[in-house]
């Protein structure tokens, strides 16, 4: 098997539709189980195909992703995978992708632990595939971290990740509005679904991701309310809220933390656009 003429043309057929070439070296290495790096390795790659011994097979399954990605389904789906700070997360539908942009809000939170006293709770609401939850558990293991999560699709999914990377998480499937009676923690983590309905998205996201993961009602700010709301409810006076949102609700966010919270400050992503927000339950 020719594996650079493979990709040659694998690559090809993804730019013409838009899609990284890069994604066509993500789906071979998948094929063959290696790594992406591993596929520049031209001894590790004779070897692998030798113990296959059926090139029908690994470009037929190959072919069969290729074409799925050129339809826009997400990488992530089909490999089944999804690098988050330093872990690897199963993904799959129904369940919404981690993003990197997320990656920040975790370094903030882990630096606000540190100068709390041990063990510090923490309830990630709208846990997803356990994304933000379990880079805190695992970064910071004294915390002691629930993974709320209202969807059973996702819910399929943040039990599995709990349960090979972390599982002292607590996982709770209930709507954050009235989850959780009673308690009482120090850091409140919110992803709530925040896009406006009207508002258009990548054919990847559009198609393929859990529209109820994403879309926050028509302005965008129905959920979000819901959500801050919730962390009022579960919040210790001191505790810290960080909620993430667009880069245009940053003022309706404020207004609506306004009345319960107070220090309330306005951070960037990755590539600096204003996307979540904290704030001190007063």
């Amino acid at each position: 098997m020719d594996i650079k003429a493979l990709l040659r043309g694998a690559k090809t057929e993804l730019a013409e539709s838009g899609i990284s070439e890069v994604d066509a070296e993500h789906l071979l290495a998948h094929v063959l189980g290696i790594s992406r790096m591993d596929l520049h390795n031209s001894v590790l790659v004779e070897t692998t195909l030798e113990a296959v011994n059926d090139d029908e097979v690994i470009e037929a399954q190959f072919f069969s992703l290729l074409d799925r990605r050129i339809n826009h389904e997400p990488l992530q789906y089909l490999t089944g995978l999804a690098p988050f700070r330093y872990l690897e997360l199963e993904v799959g539908p129904g369940v919404l992708v981690p993003r990197p942009e997320s990656e920040l809000l975790v370094d903030a939170v882990l630096t606000h632990i540190k100068n709390l006293p041990a063990p510090v709770s923490v309830i990630d609401l709208g846990a997803g595939s356990g994304a933000l939850a379990l880079a805190i558990a695992t970064e910071a293991p004294d915390t002691r971290v629930i993974a709320v999560e209202n969807s059973p699709e996702a819910v399929f999914w943040l039990k599995r990740n709990v349960s090979v990377i972390a599982q002292s998480v607590r996982v709770v499937e209930g709507d954050v509005a009235d989850v959780l009676p009673g308690i009482k923690c120090d850091v409140v983590i919110a992803n709530p679904p925040y896009i406006p309905d009207a508002q258009l998205l990548p054919r990847d996201v559009a198609s393929f991701e859990p529209h109820s993961a994403l879309f926050g009602g028509p302005t965008g700010m129905e959920l979000p309310r819901v959500f801050i709301a919730a962390a009022t409810r579960l919040l210790k006076s001191g505790g810290v809220l960080v909620i993430e949102h667009t880069e245009t609700q940053a003022v309706s966010i404020a207004e609506d933390l306004a009345l319960d919270f107070e220090s309330i400050t306005l951070h960037d992503d990755l590539v600096g656009r204003p996307r979540w927000t904290s704030a001190v339950r007063k």
